[in-house]
């Protein structure tokens, strides 16, 4: 279990405005994204703060089979904008790959965020203003996928959720059924909207963190691998395929996150462990510029629940302590430096050269020899002028069998085009300038290049004749550290 820490040290972190786009098999999704505190200062204590409250949700019970939960306040690196109902409107929700439905708040709501220090308007879906709103029942299919009694009985009711979180928070609320607003793409970089009938979750009554006000927002949007999230749902009624992918530019600002098949680049890929809550995978080796560093036998093993999880809403990296300390050994040893301790949390060291030239590159070795190279842009933080933290953590995480988890968050993944494939159950990755293009197939089999700071939307869904069954949602994303 991870232990918060009171930090007060500050990192200044510049924020450069990102920009992602989604994009489908047969469907596409369009995000335009921007870091979240762009232009602000945050404390290093934050970094660290937002995984902390972050892996007690990731790794407490929830009273729904639901593969993941959310929590608005520590979800996510990342909230967007989407269009909800008839006519559409507006809702701001934090995107997650270990969350497995869509829910906002709705009206009406006593105890639901009615101001958020994000500088976004809050609004409540009102299934009363929306045509095209419908309830949806406990003898409904989507009821069946996350509930394993019979709530239809004595009488028929609406379909609940309940979700318990790591600190206590809860979120309560039914079900509903109504139109997502996509954009359907009619060619390249051309867009046109179209309306998508998706089920998400109407919370009535949020209580503890999800009702506070420093990053609040309307709801959560998961795309975790449960036959409830959004994406499974549009997979299911045709419009997409189960894959999706992100891409992270900590360097220049801009980046990719696509949902669909990407053809280019060329994404080698490794395994998911079958039946796990998140994306677990199985790590066979570690080195330091080719040097071993030694694997605890749990890892190596997967034994349990234990093994690799990727997941792209926790900002660095945590691994054993017996593996931090070895492989900060490895990596102090082709680059001596000396090393102090922030508040028993960052080890950090003074250093007035080039540390992409001077330190090592990390490199971790999955099943199917799918390697993951870390480079020292990656894994160090500039705290400030010639001083510098390692952003790998001693996560001292464990699951409750006692097997060791190491979590790779976007601290490793940055500079790289990630993508989850759920209908083949693989993961893979690339490195890639994530502020270029990049190559989707639509249903046909046709690829198109699509980037989102110049994509048109028209009025016209035909080109040549021919209706392009590529479908996209333009939407605003921003990137977060916070809690």
């Amino acid at each position: 279990m991870v232990v918060a820490m009171d930090l007060s040290l500050s990192l200044r972190i510049i924020a450069a405005v990102l920009t992602m786009v989604i994009q489908f098999a047969s469907g596409s999704f369009v995000f335009n994204v921007t870091h979240k505190f762009a232009g602000k200062d945050k404390q290093l204590s934050e970094l660290k703060s937002h995984d902390t409250f972050r892996h007690a949700r990731m790794l407490a019970n929830v009273d729904l089979p639901l593969g993941g939960d959310s929590r608005a306040d520590s979800i996510g690196l990342y909230f967007t904008k989407i269009q909800l109902g008839s006519p559409p409107k507006y809702y701001h929700v934090q995107v997650d790959t270990g969350s497995d439905i869509l829910w906002v708040n709705c009206a009406p709501c006593s105890k639901c965020p009615v101001k958020t220090d994000l500088g976004i308007p809050l609004s409540l879906y009102d299934s009363k203003a929306s045509s095209t709103s419908k309830k949806v029942w406990c003898d409904d299919d989507f009821c069946s996928l996350i509930s394993q009694s019979d709530t239809c009985e004595p009488e028929k009711k609406p379909c609940s959720y309940h979700v318990v979180y790591g600190d206590g928070s809860t979120s309560d609320g039914d079900f509903v059924k109504d139109n997502i607003t996509l954009d359907q793409v009619t060619g390249n970089l051309r867009t046109a909207p179209l309306a998508q009938e998706v089920v998400f979750g109407c919370g009535s009554n949020q209580s503890g963190q999800l009702g506070q006000t420093d990053s609040a927002v309307d709801g959560i949007m998961g795309f975790g691998q449960a036959n409830t999230s959004i994406i499974s749902q549009l997979a299911a009624a045709g419009s997409v395929k189960r894959v999706f992918a992100h891409c992270l530019d900590n360097v220049n600002g801009g980046g990719i996150f696509a949902v669909g098949e990407v053809e280019s680049p060329v994404v080698k890929t490794t395994p998911l462990v079958p039946n796990q809550v998140h994306y677990n995978v199985i790590l066979k080796a570690i080195d330091v510029d080719g040097d071993p560093v030694d694997l605890p036998p749990s890892i190596a093993s997967f034994g349990g629940n234990g093994g690799t999880i990727i997941d792209s809403g926790t900002t660095l990296a945590y691994l054993p302590q017996n593996l931090y300390n070895s492989l900060l050994k490895k990596i102090t040893t082709r680059q001596p430096v000396k090393l102090h301790m922030v508040q028993e949390t960052f080890a950090c060291f003074s250093f007035t050269s080039n540390t992409d030239k001077a330190f090592p590159v990390v490199n971790l070795h999955f099943e199917d020899s799918l390697k993951l190279t870390v480079h020292p842009q990656d894994y160090l933080f500039s705290l400030r002028e010639d001083m510098y933290c390692f952003g790998w953590q001693s996560g001292g995480m464990t699951t409750q069998d006692g097997s060791d988890v190491i979590l790779l968050g976007d601290l490793v993944l940055s500079n790289k085009l990630v993508v989850y494939d759920l209908d083949n159950e693989v993961i893979g990755w690339v490195d890639h300038n994530c502020s270029s293009s990049i190559k989707v197939k639509d249903g046909s089999g046709a690829a198109y290049s699509l980037k989102a700071d110049n994509l048109v939307q028209s009025a016209s869904s035909v080109i040549n004749g021919t209706l392009v069954t590529l479908l996209s949602i333009l939407i605003s994303i921003f990137y977060t550290f916070t809690l």
